[in-house]
């Protein structure tokens, strides 16, 4: 069973994604707030496996508790999705470098929150295609020209190979694919990275690749 915890200061937009989760037999929301303190309280009670997190709203805001989720070993195992009303609110970059695992727009499908829900909580990234680029051009708009070594100093030459493409946003199966490896080396050689580097998911892995110079916008 999926916990999920729906912060949002709207009712609406919380009754209405509280009713679409509840209708999947693998999914409960154990938990609602419509502030940013109510949110970080009523997540440390329940330790939801996902957050649907908005940004803007009152006594503390999506922000603030990110932040503070994330830096709560006790939470390590909740991933936070960003939802947010505009494509790139100008703290979602943010948001992804305070932990968030991904985002998503308020008025995306049905069909796409309830997948959403499923890819975080099983600790895979979630961010829209559609958005990607311009979200991490902008993270990495100043970057250095060449990568500081040693940020990657940890990680042998097959991880570094690794790394790049997983910010080139490759799957396992397309990592896999593509050095020729076994779909489960590849995921082991991800989680490896995750571990050396300190991410908690994916997206952290993009971002560090990004900001550290690694891959920059526009590489193929």
């Amino acid at each position: 069973m999926i916990t999920v915890f729906i912060a949002d200061d709207q009712h609406l937009v919380r009754a209405g994604f509280r009713a679409l989760l509840e209708s999947e037999p693998d999914i409960e929301v154990v938990g609602e707030a419509a502030t940013g303190s109510a949110a970080l309280t009523g997540i440390i009670a329940t330790r939801p496996d996902v957050v649907l997190m908005d940004i803007r709203m009152p006594d503390g805001d999506g922000l603030q508790a990110t932040r503070e989720i994330t830096a709560r070993p006790e939470l390590s195992a909740t991933h936070i999705v960003i939802v947010t009303t505009f494509e790139l609110d100008e703290y979602v970059a943010e948001a992804i470098r305070a932990g968030a695992s991904g985002f998503l727009v308020k008025d995306t499908e049905p069909a796409e929150l309830i997948r959403a829900v499923h890819v975080v909580a099983e600790g895979d990234a979630l961010l829209s295609p559609g958005v990607t680029r311009r979200l991490l051009s902008r993270m990495a708009s100043g970057v250095k020209e060449a990568p500081e070594s040693d940020v990657f100093d940890a990680l042998t030459r097959r991880e570094v190979e690794v790394l790049e493409l997983v910010a080139h946003g490759l799957s396992n199966d397309e990592i896999a694919a593509r050095l020729f490896l076994s779909p489960l080396t590849a995921k082991t050689h991800v989680s490896r990275i995750m571990t050396k580097l300190g991410a908690r998911d994916r997206v952290q892995l993009v971002v560090s690749a990004y900001e550290s110079g690694l891959v920059r916008p526009g590489w193929s």
